[in-house]
């Protein structure tokens, strides 16, 4: 049977519209939630006798959310592998993504819990504080990192089902799992009175369920359950090894960019330290939208090459990219509109509230800026192209966002955010303009399938 793939002459066609916004809603809403419980958590341990628990807490779930970020790579690859094996329309390379990435995810999480002492060591070495906080971080930390494994794995669940275009599922999964976090956070520390322990252990039994639950709908997703050991012998493993390898060192290369943002603004002082939370929350909001967005583009993207089809590629690309720039604009009206009212809902500080005002400029522009870089990634998410993202965000952070801070040093906090604005601009182009020389090669798909 001959697929039927987008062209130039069908571009107004509503039907792959509907597939984008079909596939990133879900991912919208399913973003939204993780933060809204994430508040939860911090309500419940702001409650505990003594301020100590809310900060070791806090502490030790920025060191583990850091390493997860990090290891989101297993899930942009596994997308996108996942989107490939669709569009190929062949059953053994379904079942082959899904349980690579599974093997992937499970030895990952397995070290991450081997590694716990190392990786609490270091994190206690950079956190300067009291006795009571340690003790509190300590406490949250070795309970949480039981939940490593189920993390790992729910990277590798997640992004499969994404790829597979399961993306109500995986919104009803993150629902159920984040409504058991909350459930259990209450009852385990005003019921059971585990403490600090108690929010950490809630935390892990929510990851074990949604891998469960995550599993059995791949599963239950799978037309055929196909197996074969062949897949994890190294050789078959090799070109997955250095997808992920390459998209790892691309995340530890923007992590590292972030990092020096917010540690070098607690340099300058309080108040600038402040105003970049604020900033980076409005960042967040972005992401929370544009993330769908670029999702979209990895399941459809990943499935069109999968099919094959240049042609299909391109079509694709350019309709996500509409949604893209849309949803950009959007935001920055909003935040033109109400950016004062976000600002003072995040803080009651009248004269952090003035300072901010310094800053206005980079909140309006942040979506417009920023939306190329996240769609982008996620279209090369799904052509599996991890060595050009690592090599354009290594090539933007060294050669245009340490560059442009050295620059504009003199501004300090906002030399910072004119050198973040350069960084994503630049990520946003060079992302953009391979995907363009990639158009006029037609992607060389029949030799990378």
């Amino acid at each position: 049977m001959k697929i039927k793939v987008p062209t130039l002459s069908n571009f107004w066609q509503l039907s792959l519209h509907k597939q984008i916004v079909v596939i990133a809603l879900p991912m919208i809403l399913s973003n939204i939630t993780t933060p809204l419980m994430g508040l939860v958590d911090t309500a419940v341990l702001g409650h505990m006798q003594g301020s100590y628990f809310l900060a070791g807490a806090s502490v030790a779930t920025l060191l583990i959310t850091q390493i997860y970020w990090v290891c989101g790579f297993l899930r942009m690859t596994s997308t996108g592998l996942s989107a490939q094996a669709k569009g190929s329309a062949k059953v053994s390379k379904i079942n082959q993504s899904l349980f690579q990435s599974l093997l992937i995810g499970l030895v990952l999480g397995c070290g991450l819990l081997a590694l716990q002492d190392v990786i609490l060591t270091i994190g206690l070495r950079f956190s300067e504080t009291t006795e009571l906080v340690k003790q509190a971080m300590i406490d949250y930390f070795k309970a949480r990192i039981w939940g490593a494994p189920a993390a790992m794995l729910n990277l590798a669940l997640i992004g499969w089902m994404i790829g597979q275009q399961q993306t109500k599922q995986v919104l009803a999964i993150q629902v159920i799992g984040n409504l058991i976090n909350v459930a259990l956070s209450i009852c385990f520390v005003f019921v059971f009175e585990w403490g600090v322990q108690g929010v950490a252990l809630a935390t892990v039994v929510s990851e074990y369920t949604i891998t469960a639950v995550s599993t059995w709908m791949a599963v239950k997703g799978l037309a055929h359950i196909q197996f074969s050991k062949k897949w994890l012998t190294f050789s078959q493993l090799k070109p997955l090894l250095n997808l992920n390898g390459n998209t790892f060192f691309r995340n530890l290369a923007l992590q590292a960019c972030i990092g020096f943002l917010i540690f070098k603004g607690v340099g300058f002082s309080p108040t600038n330290a402040a105003i970049n939370a604020i900033l980076m929350q409005f960042f967040t909001l972005i992401a929370l939208g544009l993330d769908g967005v670029a999702f979209a583009a990895e399941a459809l993207v990943g499935e069109q090459k999968g099919r094959l089809s240049s042609v299909g590629i391109k079509q694709v690309t350019l309709h996500g990219l509409i949604w893209s720039c849309l949803l950009a604009v959007v935001y920055s009206l909003v935040f033109v509109g109400f950016g004062e009212e976000i600002v003072g809902l995040l803080t009651d500080q009248v004269e952090l509230q003035v300072a901010i005002r310094d800053y206005h400029w980079f909140i309006y522009s942040l979506p417009i800026i920023a939306h190329w870089c996240f769609y982008f990634d996620g279209v090369f998410v799904g052509l599996t192209r991890a060595v050009a993202m690592r090599n354009s965000m290594l090539f933007c952070a060294l050669a245009v966002y340490f560059p442009a801070f050295y620059i504009f040093a003199n501004l300090e906090n906002q030399g910072l955010w004119i050198a973040m604005s350069c960084f994503l601009m630049a990520r946003g182009v060079s992302l953009g303009g391979y995907f363009m020389y990639l158009c006029g090669h037609h992607f060389q798909i029949e030799k990378q399938a």
